[in-house]
């Protein structure tokens, strides 16, 4: 059974506790804050990684990505072969006024197009200019860090282990082949007995 007052004694003792630290106000903006190496701030694109495949657009529950594209013909590679063609970026814009940064755009992107910014100030008097057209959101990849550090004991990336095994693989090949091309002359140069030559016991053939 819990003593009467418990509660208000220790809620006094807080009290006390906290009354005798000194406050610390950060004097923004003289002092900038000390930001998460996540911190969700502003989205760069890196435009050329962006295949318009239009998922971000999708996914994103508050429709503030605008994406505008026209498809391109291009011409067959080899004599004989298939045209193809392609969508070319022309707009790409998000509405950072609907923006709730839920991130779901970043994840759901398969080639990388999208990155968190830790840029926050981007404040404006006019709420149509929180709409970042293209070449803003590129001006904020800049900004974008790198990634943080692997832990040592973690797993290899896949990404990484394959492009690892498959130059493992090419530098054994190289080195194959060379050995193969050094022993060749070797095996082709070797003499052999000329007509009238001597035998061990010295007697002419």
């Amino acid at each position: 059974m819990p003593i009467p007052g418990s509660g208000l004694a220790k809620g006094l003792a807080v009290t006390l506790r906290t009354m005798t630290r000194k406050n610390v106000t950060a004097q923004y903006p003289d002092t900038q804050p000390e930001l998460a190496p996540r911190t969700r701030g502003v989205i760069g694109l890196f435009e050329e990684n962006c295949t318009v495949c239009m998922l971000c657009a999708r996914e994103c529950p508050d429709w503030c990505i605008y994406i505008d594209s026209h498809k391109e013909t291009v011409p067959a590679a080899t004599p004989g072969g298939r045209e193809r063609s392609r969508n070319v970026l022309d707009r790409f814009a998000i509405d950072f006024s609907l923006c709730m940064y839920c991130g779901i755009c970043i994840e759901v992107c398969p080639f990388d197009a999208l990155f968190w910014s830790p840029e926050f100030e981007y404040a404006e008097t006019d709420i149509h200019e929180l709409t970042h057209e293209r070449d803003k959101l590129r001006a904020w990849m800049w900004t974008v860090p790198e990634p943080p550090a692997l832990d040592p004991k973690a797993e290899e990336p896949k990404e990484v282990a394959a492009a690892r095994k498959a130059a493992e693989k090419a530098a054994a090949q190289a080195a194959a082949a060379a050995e193969a091309a050094a022993q060749a002359p070797e095996a082709h140069g070797s003499p052999q007995a000329a007509p009238g030559s001597t035998d061990a016991q010295g007697e002419q053939q």
